[in-house]
């Protein structure tokens, strides 16, 4: 069966006449009825009847037709999909924190990119948000809801964070068997006074001491110097369990964070941030165990 003669089908099937159907269609009527002739011949059914009033279905003709209208729909919502994606053009701007930026959005970025080839897009990525309040950003990947400001904000993920060691440093210090052994070791993370969000104060809500003196503001050096051995941090687990160099310790420590996904409520109806959105709330979707760190098994247990 050639699927090029069902237009002819459902013209001739809703016009009634071949010249009918030949007009709409701007072919001749020659045309028309030689490539219904072949689908009958394919299908090895009477699809249509010859009357005075013109040609008229058969019930096999009927049941193709309530078939090839539903492929006709899919066809056309299809191409209409395709046509947007083709059409949203401008620029967007998006703020994200520096480690779900570098390690997570940009891995995927090119596939957005792809999508919408007319679009300008910039990825900030660094230690702190642009202020989608003041038109800084189109959107903003927040570690808390927005409380104030013409925003609008939905919840995008929820993501972890564990303790993180290098296998060089466990080779050298030995095993980490449970947090009382904490105080023993150097502790990386957040310079305390320079934070640029309270999620990040993560240690200050550990049940244990747990002090950092290395600390950086950036978290991909932390990230950086605990794959090197400089000491034992907590990193997020979409970043860590992409470093084979790394191992999770002490499984017992587990935060969860969340990313909130933020807008104007001016530029919210923009297709390009509409665009976005939806790219990044099924990004995230398809990534969940990344995210949450379940994807990978990497502890250092005793039998290691």
């Amino acid at each position: 069966m050639d699927w090029g003669d069902l237009p002819y089908f459902l013209a001739v099937a809703r016009h009634g006449q071949l010249a009918q159907a030949a007009q709409a269609l701007h072919a001749d009527a020659t045309t028309v009825g030689r490539r219904i002739r072949r689908l009958e011949r394919d299908l090895g059914v009477r699809l249509f009847e010859q009357t005075a009033q013109g040609q008229i279905l058969t019930q096999p003709g009927r049941r193709l037709l309530s078939r090839a209208e539903a492929m006709a729909t899919l066809a056309a919502e299809g191409e209409a999909a395709s046509q947007r994606e083709t059409e949203i053009a401008g620029s967007i701007r998006i703020s994200v924190a520096e480690g779900f930026g570098t390690w997570f959005i940009s891995r995927h970025l090119g596939e957005f990119a792809q999508a919408y080839p007319a679009l300008e897009i910039d990825l900030v990525a660094n230690s702190g948000f642009l202020n989608p309040s003041r038109r800084e950003t189109d959107l903003a990947i927040l570690l808390a809801r927005p409380r104030k400001g013409p925003l609008v904000a939905q919840k995008l993920t929820d993501y972890r964070l564990r303790f993180y060691a290098a296998r060089s440093y466990l080779d050298r210090h030995g095993q980490i068997l449970d947090s009382d052994m904490l105080p023993a070791h150097r502790i990386i993370g957040y310079v305390p006074d320079i934070v640029y969000a309270p999620e990040l104060r993560y240690l200050d809500e550990l049940p244990m001491a747990a002090h950092a003196t290395l600390r950086s503001s950036s978290i991909n050096a932390q990230h950086r110097l605990i794959a090197a051995g400089a000491g034992i941090g907590m990193l997020p687990c979409f970043i860590a369990d992409a470093d084979r160099e790394l191992v999770a310790i002490l499984p017992e420590i587990r935060v969860r964070r969340s990313f909130w996904l933020t807008t104007h409520r001016d530029t919210r109806s923009f297709p390009q941030v509409q665009a976005m959105s939806r790219w990044l709330v099924d990004l995230v979707a398809a990534h969940r165990g990344t995210l949450m760190g379940e994807n990978i098994a990497k502890d250092i247990s005793l039998s290691d």
